[in-house]
Parts: structure tokens; sequence; C-alpha cells
């Protein structure tokens, strides 16, 4: 079981990520600054360090020098998005900005602890853990299947130049893991990547968050300068901010950002969609030469679904690793768990994997998972006539509780709360009160089939900003 330090001075931000934590099975240690911790704690005795940028007295960038070998994750809000960026050259093992996905921030807590291991024991990952050979072609990707070996082998021919590539592939594929495989083999792998989710900042800060401008100066594209720009779903991209990438990809320059002129940044891209841009191109809602322009090299990740036996591989290596990071003895799957494992469609691919071995593994009491500690349903489908009236149907609110986070299913609170609010408030707004981004929230109702009501967008609303 992990050891978790959160530094944030914000009492109710603090016990909220501490329980958020504490339900993944991590242990989890608090303080209120960056002297409290030093104080109370020896910073090298943990696996992790969550903190705050601004905090009273020294920033939470000082944690990093101090903490030794320890990784700092740093948390920050969108305001301050390029601060974060600067707190990665400083030495930040990641980054995330507020109001975080709490999904979103436990898979980076994962990951870091995954890639921390993996460092500390060089061959961990050359096989699945499980006894089966499962060797992955590309550091930290697992698959053997023929679609993967061809990703596999494009990886390795692209990264080491600095071509733009298109990633594209269903929510859950791993398109940030071939992102940082890329990042990770190129001639660029000292400097940062920089990943910046173009569906989940507000309409009307993604242009200065990106090119910077004349108050706060540049973006965190000059931030970026000689490392990688991961541009995670850019079919969100609104139309202003596609123009000046564009001008960018063409020029190597950036104007504004405070400086006069033209500042020349040397950048790669790398974007992730999960949508069909040819599509986006052919609606006039995505620029056709931006899409030339980026899709140089293309990578289609495949869904697990059709990975074959590559399902199985994937969830022996996710069974160990969850053993081991919740302190559990060895487990193992049952003959039927293995066969429904096979035969599941995992809508969610290997996040929703992840999720389900996870569980089990905290939930179990013996030395085996079977089929019924996966709780594995059939998909939820879309109702055949495309609108809310079906799910709502199906999603019939539950007895209100005062903390749905416990007592009521995410998902059940997720769909009761969007039927019964989007007519009122943008997609902004939703997200906002939801906890969760803009990139989720749009997730979330594809996987639920509530179709976004049509003028619901923070278009209609030109001059409003989120608070």
């Amino acid at each position: 079981m992990a050891d978790i330090l959160v530094v944030e001075d914000e009492s109710v931000i603090r016990t909220a990520l501490k329980r958020l934590l504490e339900r993944n099975r991590y242990r989890v240690f608090e303080a209120g600054s960056v002297k409290e911790a030093e104080e109370n704690f020896q910073l090298d005795r943990f696996n992790l360090i969550i903190s705050d940028l601004r905090l009273p007295g020294a920033p939470g960038t000082e944690l990093i020098r101090r903490a030794g070998n320890v990784p700092v994750l740093i948390m920050t809000s969108y305001a301050s998005l390029r601060s974060a960026v600067d707190a990665m050259r400083q030495g930040a093992v990641d980054y995330v900005a507020k109001p975080f996905d709490h999904n979103d921030l436990v898979a980076t807590i994962k990951r870091i602890l995954r890639e921390r291991a993996s460092a500390q024991q060089p061959r961990a990952r050359d096989t699945a853990p499980g006894g089966d050979d499962a060797a992955a072609s590309v550091e930290g990707m697992i698959g053997s299947c023929a679609a993967m070996l061809a990703v596999h082998e494009r990886i390795r021919r692209v990264a080491p130049t600095s071509t733009p590539v298109l990633i594209q592939g269903e929510t859950g594929t791993g398109k940030e893991l071939v992102a940082r495989a890329i990042h990770r083999a190129s001639k660029r792998a000292r400097q940062s990547l920089i990943t910046v989710n173009c569906a989940a900042i507000p309409e009307a800060l993604i242009e200065s968050e990106m090119f910077g401008n004349d108050r706060s100066g540049g973006g965190v594209i000059a931030a970026a300068n000689g490392g990688t720009l991961y541009l995670d779903e850019i079919g969100e991209l609104p139309a202003a901010a596609q123009a000046r990438l564009l001008r960018f990809i063409q020029s190597g320059e950036i104007h504004g950002g405070g400086l006069p002129g033209a500042s020349a940044v040397d950048v790669r891209i790398l974007c992730s969609t999960q949508r069909n841009l040819r599509e986006l191109c052919e609606e006039g809602s995505f620029r056709d030469d931006l899409y030339y322009r980026i899709n140089v090299v293309e990578l289609t990740l495949p869904p697990l679904r059709e990975r074959g036996d590559d399902v199985i591989a994937i969830a022996r290596y996710l069974l160990a690793d969850a053993c081991q990071r919740h302190g559990r003895a060895a487990m193992r799957f049952t003959a039927e768990a293995t066969q429904a494992i096979g035969a599941y469609e995992w809508p969610g691919n290997v996040r929703e994997l992840e999720n389900a071995i996870e569980r089990a593994v905290i939930l179990g009491d013996g030395s085996e998972i079977d089929e019924c500690a996966l709780a594995l349903t059939a998909p939820r489908r879309t109702p055949a006539n495309g609108n809310a009236a079906g799910v709502e149907a199906l999603a019939q609110p539950a007895a209100r509780t005062d903390d749905p986070q416990e007592d009521l299913s995410l998902e059940e609170y997720f769909q009761r709360f969007v039927l019964q609010h989007q007519n009122h408030m943008s997609e902004t707004e939703l997200a906002r009160k939801l906890g969760v981004s803009r990139k989720c929230l749009w997730e979330r109702r594809q996987r639920f089939g509530i179709p976004r009501r049509k003028g619901s967008g923070d278009e209609d609303e030109p001059g409003k900003r989120p608070a």
C-alpha cells in the first residue's frame, strides 16, 4: 500500500482528496504548507507527494528539491496552468488542474507509482506478471495481437523524428500511454512532455493558455520549447484556436504572448482524439488544413474487444500490479472469470478492465477472483430513438443522500444531475458542478447515451466566463 502526502492549505480540498485516495486504498497524510510538511514528516518516506502550487510561505515547487527522489505531483487551477508547466521544468513529475476529475486523478497517481516502481526494477515490465510471457514491444505496453504489433512498429519508426502524430482510438484504449511512449523514445526525452486536454479547458481561456497573452506572457506552447506538446481531444479545439495552432505548426513561431514580433519555438506536436476528424471536417467544425498538418503519421489503437488474447495478458498484469499496490498476497482468476474477461465487450477498454480488477482486489477475501467479483454486466446501449427520454427511464433518481459519492452510484448521480440541470446550465457549468472536466462530461454523455441539448454549449454564452 502506497503512502501519499497531500500538501494543501484549503482544508475542504485536502479532506476531499484524502477521502478519495483512502477509498482507493492509499495511506494518506496531510499538511497545510511546505513548512508543516517538513516539520511533521520525513519527506523521503513517501511514495508520492501531491501538493498545491500556491501555498502560504514557500510554494509547492519547493517540495521537489526537498523531497529528493520522491515524485511530486503539482495541483493548480487553469488560471495558473503555465506555472504548472514551469513546475514540471523544475522537476515535478506531472500536474493536475483544478477542478480535477476523480477518475483522471486516480489514474494519474496509478501511472506515477507504476512508473516509479518500473524505474526501480527496470525489467519489471519486460514480462507481464503472472508467469505468462507477454513481452511488450514498447515500454509500458502489453500486447502481441497483429494490430498492436503494428502500433509498436510504427511507434519505433516515428519516435526518433519530429513528425506530428495523430493518435486515434476509443476512450480507455491508451492514447496517452502511446504519446508518452513516443516521447520517451524520442530525442526530446530529456525535455518536458506537456499535456493539454483541449476539451477540459474553458473555451474562453484556451487560446491564452496555449499561446499566451500580453498580460500573463507566453502559454504552454512556449513553455514546452524543446520538448513535446500532447494535445488530447484535439477535435474539441475551438475554431479560433485551430487557426492559431495551424499558423504555429506552419511557421514554428508564436505571435504575441507579451513579446514584440514573433518568437521561434521548437515543439513536437502529438494529438489524440476519439472523434472522427474526417467527419468533423465535412461538417465544417474542424479545419481541413489543420487536419492534414497534424495527421502526417496516424496511429489507430484497437479497442480491447478486438485484441484477442491480449485482454487476458493485460488482465493478469493489472491483477499482479493491483495486488502489489494494495499490499495483497498474489491472487489469480478462476477459469470462469478468465472466460468472462475474454467474452466481455469492454466498452471502457483498458481503463474499465483496470477498474474492474482493482475493485475485485480491494473487496476480495481469498486468493481467487471469480466472475461474480468482477461484477461485469452487459454494456449499456444507447436508446434507439437517440433522445434523453429513454435514458431518463433507465435512470430514475435514487433517494437523495447527504453524500452522493458514498451512497449513490456515480453513474446514477451523474445521469440524474445532467438530466435535471442541462436545460438551464452550460456544459462548463455542468462539469464544474459535477467536479469533472468538460472532456469527462462529454465522454460520460456518450457512454450513457445522453445527447447534448441543442444550444447547450458555452458558445451560446460568448461573454460568459466560468467562475
